[in-house]
Formats: structure tokens, C-alpha cells, sequence
């Protein structure tokens, strides 16, 4: 079954929260128009969406918003992955059924020494209980937040069961090596590769990949996207160090989602934005 692809920049949208931490959907909905009109992808419910600090009906409830509101379902990439064989379950199949054209999918993670037959009976599990035509999973590999790694050899193990359900990963692993061997294994596969962060984002592309989902596009989504879309332009090993410049200043300015949205609080003129759910905490203003 054919499915379209999805775009080259992938944004892990930021969550906004109200003063009662709960979600600020008209301020998220507005801050998807700017990355869509940037040219990016919606990676709704990654890391930088603090994904895993909100609960079940919530996310269920900001994909709906987000489809509601006019989003096309073809640009949306939504984090499904959970503790939770269940709960996977439910929003991968609410995804699929809303038209997004894959999720991105974590490891279960609580438990950690997992063996790679675990892990790939942990995916088994969830592909065969969704059991839809039109699922298409990008594992996600984001070994330093969840613990888990995703080998080359767990890679390998589930695309040749379910060949038409993995579509491709995100390798946040931050190490290149790791990325580049992820690359040899997916590329030959046919599987789209994006790295979680835009420093290597000219490298992935050279090696075959697909492009990047990063938290810092959140930030400058469309100095990333036109780089991803034009690799091959004079200037672009120049955009590429201009883009790892800025990821260095962000990374450096303190933990990774705080900082993303004091940006963004600068940006739209909302202090509001800084807010984080604890155990997170919020820069000073």
C-alpha cells in the first residue's frame, strides 16, 4: 500500500501550558500554523512536546484539535510510543485512522538491560493488536532519555517481519557513528532515516537518509527546511555550520526544553510559554 512521505523537517512541537499546567491548545494550534508555514512536518507528542508528561486523554485530545482546526493529516508524524502495550496501541490506531501517514514510536522504557528480543516483542505485539494496512512505524532511538537502544539488528528483525509497517526511525542517539551505522542498515531497506538533531543534517542526507526531527526547529524551522530541501546549493555547507552554531548556543543556554521555550516566549511576546511540567523547570525570565 502506497503511503506519501512525509516531509524532510519534522518539528517536535513544544507543548504550551495555562497557568493551571494544563494544555494551552489555542497557543499550540497557533505555533503549528508558523512551523507549517515554515514548510515543516509535525512530530506532535516528541521529547520537546514532554510527550510523556501527559496523559493518554490529552494527547488524544490535541490530535483531534490539531485535525479540527485544519492541519493536514499528511504532515503530521505523531509520538505514540509508551510504557504501555494498551496505550501504544490506542493512539497508534487513533493516528492511523485520522490519516497521519506514520508515528514515531519509543521503545517501552521503564525497564532497562532489555534484549533485543524483547524489544522487537514489544513492537511484534503492537503491530499485530493495531493489525491496520495502513500503519507505518519510525522506531525511535533515543537511547540517553529512554535507555533503550535501537540495533542495527533490531532494526534489521522487524523490518523483515513487517516490511510494509516500518517505514523508517529517528536516531537520537547525539553520535554520529551510531547514526551513520543505523543509515547503512535503513537505506538499503528503503526505510527513511531522520537524526534528531540538525548538526547532521547535511551528513545524513549525503549518506541517504530522509532529513531531521528537531527540537531546535521549533525555534528556526525554516533555516532548516530550505536546507534539507536545497543540500546541494553553493552555500550550504556554510548554512550547515550556521545551523550548528545556533543548535550550540541553544544547548548551551540550559536543559534543551526550557530553553526551546523561553525562545518561543521571546518570539510571541507570552511569558506563558516558559512553563513546564514538573519535574521539569522553567528558565528565569
Amino acid at each position: 500500500m502506497e503511503t506519501p512521505r512525509l516531509p524532510r523537517v519534522l518539528v517536535p512541537v513544544a507543548t504550551p501550558f495555562a497557568p493551571d499546567l494544563t494544555v494551552a491548545i489555542h497557543r499550540f494550534l497557533a505555533h503549528c500554523d508558523e512551523l507549517v508555514r515554515a514548510g515543516a512536518g509535525l512530530a506532535l507528542f516528541g521529547t520537546t512536546s514532554e510527550a510523556n508528561s501527559l496523559a493518554l486523554l490529552e494527547r488524544r485530545t490535541v490530535l483531534e484539535a490539531v485535525l479540527v482546526h485544519g492541519t493536514p493529516a499528511g504532515l503530521l508524524m505523531p509520538g505514540t510510543g509508551t510504557c504501555s502495550i494498551p496505550d501504544t496501541v490506542a493512539l497508534t490506531s487513533e493516528a492511523v485512522q485520522a490519516g497521519c501517514p506514520g508515528v514515531l514510536m519509543l521503545p517501552t522504557f521503564f525497564y532497562k538491560n532489555q534484549t533485543a528480543d524483547g524489544i522487537v516483542a514489544y513492537y511484534c505485539e503492537v503491530i499485530e493488536r493495531v493489525a491496520d494496512e495502513r500503519l507505518r512505524i519510525y522506531l525511535y532511538n533515543i537511547p540517553a532519555v529512554s535507555g533503550v537502544s535501537i540495533s542495527v539488528d533490531v532494526l534489521g528483525r522487524l523490518t523483515d517481519r513487517y516490511p510494509a509497517v516500518i517505514a523508517g526511525l529517528k536516531d537520537s542517539s547525539g553520535d554520529w557513528p551510531t547514526t551513520r551505522a543505523l543509515l547503512h542498515g535503513a537505506v538499503p531497506r528503503r526505510l527513511d532515516v531522520y537524526v534528531g538533531s540538525e548538526r547532521y543534517l547535511l551528513a545524513t542526507l549525503a549518506a541517504g537518509g530522509r532529513g531531521c526531527i528537531s527540537a531546535t526547529a521549533n525555534v528556526n524551522a525554516a533555516a532548516i527546511v530550505d536546507l534539507a530541501e536545497q543540500p546541494r546549493r553553493a552555500d550550504a555547507e556554510a548554512r550547515q555550520r550556521d545551523l550548528t552554531a545556533m543548535r550550540a548556543v541553544i544547548e548551551a543556554s540550559g536543559p534543551l526544553i526550557p530553553v526551546v521555550k523561553a525562545h518561543l516566549a521571546a518570539r510571541y511576546g507570552r511569558d506563558g510559554w516558559r512553563r513546564v511540567r514538573p519535574p521539569l523547570t522553567a528558565l528565569d525570565g
